[in-house]
Formats: C-alpha cells, structure tokens, sequence
C-alpha cells in the first residue's frame, strides 16, 4: 500500500493489484463494525453519499473506508476495459486486505450487487447490508434487456456500442465483454443466501433502475431481518439531504445493533 495524494485529513492510498495496476482507497479508522462504501457504475468515492458517509464516521468514531473500482476515479485502469467480475475482486481485495473486523456494506445502484457477491463470498466478514437504488443484473436487465436488434447486432460486431449519460458528458461505453461476463455473476434467478441483516432503499421516481428491482432483491434475499423503503419522489442518485438522511439512519441501526 502507498500513498498516493491527500484530502482533508483522510489521505487516499493504493492498494497494487495483482498483474499491475493499483485501486485507490481512503480509510478511517475507528470502532467496528465499519462502515465499507461501494459506489455505483461510472461513479467514484469523492461522491455525495460517500462523503456524507465518511462525515457520520468520523462523527460516531467509527471506521469507514470508501475506494475506486479499477477504471474509475483515482484508480488505474481503463473503464471500457473492465467487467463486473473485476469491481467485485477489487471490492474483495479492498475488504480483505484493507479493513478489519465486521463491516457493512453500502451499496450504491451497481454497488449493490457487487455488496451481494461480496456478502456471499465472505459471510463472515460481513454484519450488514445497506442498498441505495440496488441494480442486481444490470448488464442483463438494464442494458441487454433494452437494446433492440439492430443494437444487438451492432454490439455482436463491434463489440461495444456508446449511449449518452445523464451522468456525465463523456457517453457511456457499453461492451459485449461486459455484458457476457456479467451473466456469471447474476442473483435475481434464485435465493440470495445472506443471513445478514439488510436495509434496502430505492426511490419511487428512479428513471434508470425501476424500484421494483429493490422489491424482487427483497424477495430474494433468505435473510429474516430485511426490508425495503420506498423514498417516494426520490430519484436515482438518491442524494438530497432527506435522502442522505434516510442512508445514515439504516447505517445507524445496523451499526449499533
């Protein structure tokens, strides 16, 4: 691990990967269980909910560490390149060989599902779930489900095709690799074995991932202590201070269980 720039008083570091590269992380000690935050497609850790998460961490004592997938943020690597398999062994290799003792896990629209393959490979490690506008299966649900022929097609041959973002001004790359490499990762088929607790939260006006995906994870998850609130009017970033609010008092609970 190396240092690598410095924000406020939680400096970010690196953690090398193996075959090259590196992830970029902040982390703050304090008591356990921590808090692991797990951002979404396209996003980083210098995010809204992130930053408030490390705020109420640093306000309870408690430990929170946040990172960058390898392609996204202050991590190496290129975004077009990569697949969901690999941001799920970034995130394992960030909650194995970065933070100690129980966590739980916040995850963030794609953060979500990569919180679920993390809780099923590591049950032990994990105390709690907490989800922000889930999207389980989005490469098969929410990009391969939506693409007509001709989209198909056209990704079938080039590989990848690019769509805008309301996110950024630079267009989403979408690529079949992507798209076929996720299908080895899929949850929403079957029970989701986590006996953890979990806390799921999606808004009523999400134009990008339908806050029925939160209702059939909710059905899906074996755990008996789970339950889904619906934020009504909320969108998909899920970042108004209510919104916030709503984050830090699911954290709260399970934090202090």
């Amino acid at each position: 691990m190396s240092r690598l720039a410095t924000s406020g008083d939680v400096p970010i570091a690196t953690l090398p990967c193996e075959g090259g590269g590196h992830i970029a992380y902040r982390r703050r000690d304090g008591t356990e269980p921590g808090l692991l935050f797990l951002g979404g497609f396209r996003s980083d850790m210098s995010g809204t909910k992130a930053s408030a998460l490390e705020d109420f961490a640093a306000a309870t004592g408690r430990a929170c560490t946040r990172f960058d997938y390898r392609g996204h943020g202050a991590s190496s690597g290129r975004f077009e390149e990569l697949t969901f398999g690999e941001w799920v062994e970034d995130g394992l290799g960030v909650l194995d060989r970065v933070t100690e003792g129980p966590q739980i896990l916040i995850g963030s629209s794609m953060g979500a599902w990569v919180a679920l393959r993390l809780a099923l490979r590591r049950p032990e490690r994990v105390a709690g779930l907490v989800t922000l506008a889930a999207a389980p299966d989005f490469t098969e649900e929410l990009i391969w489900a939506r693409l007509d022929e001709r989209q198909r097609q056209r990704m079938r041959t080039d590989g990848r095709i690019e769509r805008p973002s309301a996110y950024s001004a630079q267009p989403d790359i979408l690529t079949l690799r992507l798209v076929e490499e996720g299908r080895r990762h899929l949850v929403l088929g079957g029970p989701i074995a986590t006996a953890c607790p979990v806390r799921l939260l999606h808004g009523t006006a999400d134009a990008d991932v339908p806050w029925q995906i939160s209702l059939r994870l909710l059905e899906r998850i074996e755990s008996a202590d789970a339950r889904l609130t619906l934020i009504k009017g909320g969108d998909h970033r899920l970042s108004e201070p209510p919104q916030i609010d709503a984050m830090l008092a699911a954290v709260a609970e399970l934090a202090t269980r």
